[in-house]
């Protein structure tokens, strides 16, 4: 199997808070969210949703709760969920109120618009009582209307102001169960803003590009703006947020996260680009490969080459691998020659490798 160097990454030094059973910060492993896009109200869709978030290996998935319904509907989910839950409020404090005698295991709130200071009290004191934790989350798109004029718009500068302020707020109430995000939806700008707080508080970090668009754009977007914050120790837990399926938001952090070294899930599936020195259907194969392993949890590295130049030295470096020639490839496992196969069962075959090679509990 192929040796990979591990890059180097600082760790920001935090304080530490835990989501259910998850530890977020203070040395605690990066860990990977998502958020419900059904109408939480739906009790039996958005369970469907979580189930398959699990499976995919997210660790906190987040939900909206807009109004009495949905934090009623918040209860039934989480005594039935096998994941820790947030729930994510805006302007009516009632709202997280009902959602922690649901027994939530974190809030996503900004004190400064769910009401005045005794409706904060409110909530931070049953927060308190519950050692939940609360996301301070800050977007560009929704900063107060004095920061943007002080500022000149949604800067950077701004963004982290007003983290600060609603950090005050509950500091001013002796809580410090905190959490922090600052997106926008622009790389620098959301870099430039992690950095500026991180100079001035020690609370970790959710990460992520905000609003970063469809599956493959916003993956590219993501990437680039959470391998930044992981560079330098700017994230503790990061979500992906992408117009496209949830699970689709879990699959691109945890290959951002493998990429760098700094997690290992599920099947890697390495391919080359193709040239004229290929003589079969290499994009074709891939692409099934690629779809029939999306899921899988299995820790290994596939290759899928094209041409008998790099190949076989791939192909012999991964846990499994093809080399593909005319008509047929040749299967490379730990190394070793297993079988030449004709082109049609060169899929059916790697696969039924990996169902064998699978770890058994």
């Amino acid at each position: 199997m192929k040796k990979t160097a591990v890059l180097e990454f600082p760790r920001r030094k935090t304080v530490q808070v835990r989501v259910g059973d998850v530890l977020i910060g203070g040395g605690a492993p990066i860990s990977v969210q998502s958020m419900t896009k059904t109408d939480t109200r739906d009790v039996r869709a958005t369970l469907a949703q979580i189930r398959r978030l699990e499976k995919e290996g997210c660790q906190i998935v987040r939900l909206a709760v807009p109004d009495v319904a949905a934090a009623e509907a918040l209860g039934k989910i989480k005594a039935r969920a096998g994941l820790p839950l947030i729930a994510d409020i805006h302007f009516d404090h009632r709202l997280a109120l009902a959602c922690l005698r649901k027994g939530i295991d974190g809030l996503r709130i900004n004190p400064g618009n769910i009401g005045g200071r005794k409706k904060v009290e409110e909530v931070v004191r049953a927060a308190r009582e519950r050692a939940v934790p609360i996301r301070i989350g800050v977007n560009s798109g929704s900063l107060e209307k004095g920061l943007l004029a002080r500022f000149g718009g949604a800067t950077a500068e701004a963004m982290s102001e007003s983290a600060l302020r609603h950090i005050r707020i509950l500091e001013d109430l002796d809580f410090r169960l905190i959490k922090v995000s600052l997106k926008a939806s622009d790389v620098p700008r959301t870099v430039e803003a992690y950095r500026r707080l991180a100079a001035k508080v020690d609370y970790p970090f959710h990460a992520g590009i905000t609003e970063a668009g469809g599956l493959l754009r916003g993956s590219v977007k993501s990437a680039a703006g959470i391998a930044l914050l992981l560079r330098e120790g700017l994230a503790d837990t990061i979500r992906v947020s992408l117009t496209a399926p949830p699970e689709q938001e879990v699959r691109v952090a945890f290959q951002i996260l493998g990429s760098l070294g700094l997690s290992r899930r599920g099947t890697v599936v390495i391919s080359c680009p193709a040239c004229g020195r290929s003589e079969s259907n290499l994009a074709g194969i891939a692409a099934r490969i690629e779809k029939a392993l999306a899921s899988s949890a299995t820790p290994l590295t596939v290759a899928v080459m094209g041409c008998m130049v790099n190949g076989p030295g791939e192909a012999r470096e991964a846990d499994l691998g093809v080399a593909c020639g005319r008509g047929n490839g040749v299967l490379f496992k730990a190394g070793k020659f297993l079988a030449r196969v004709a082109e049609k069962d060169i899929v059916p075959a790697l696969i039924r490798e990996i169902e064998r090679m699978k770890v058994r509990p």
